[in-house]
């Protein structure tokens, strides 16, 4: 289902390039935080994310992390890494989005979506107009609805071809 199809598929967020931002016409991200930026719950990013977010702002590109988490989780993230956030991103459902958005002044076809969940970040984007990037999970997360989204996405991320640098 072309709904569920995210723009490009990356092994990490620190894979996406000022290259690729370009080739996608890409003005500002959207950033997901957990098992995309950090693993589940951790207020600690993944190796390599805070110079990978210093790279893309200085190459003029916006950020703003979108989470579904609460505010008492998602801000003191992203002050620690130097971002503005929403929080209670209601995904897949283009509020948060649209709230981030507007925040960046941006129209829906400059912001790129990264995160790991077809059900939630690739749905969301694809309902917002957005781009959107999908991650491979990099941690393992635990719970009933995780567990039934992840089962679902399987057949998805089958089909996709998971890109290296320098394929776009």
């Amino acid at each position: 289902m072309r709904i569920l199809k995210p723009t490009v598929a990356l092994k990490s967020v620190t894979d996406i390039t000022p290259k690729l931002l370009e080739k996608l016409g890409t003005d500002a991200i959207l950033l997901d935080v957990d098992n995309t930026l950090a693993p589940p719950t951790s207020h600690i990013p993944y190796e390599g994310v805070k110079p990978w977010i210093e790279n893309i702002k200085n190459n003029g590109i916006d950020i703003v992390i979108c989470s579904n988490n609460y505010k008492k989780r998602v801000k003191p993230f992203s002050d620690s890494v130097g971002l503005d956030c929403v929080a209670m991103s209601l995904k897949p459902f283009p509020f948060g989005f649209n709230r981030a958005k507007r925040k960046l002044k941006e129209k829906p076809e400059s912001v790129l979506v990264v995160g790991d969940q077809i059900y939630t970040d690739i749905l969301g984007a694809n309902l917002a107009g957005m781009k959107s990037v999908l991650l491979v999970p990099r941690s393992e997360e635990h719970g009933f609805t995780i567990y039934l989204r992840r089962k679902m996405e399987v057949k998805i991320r089958k089909k996709l071809r998971i890109l290296n640098e320098g394929e776009y």
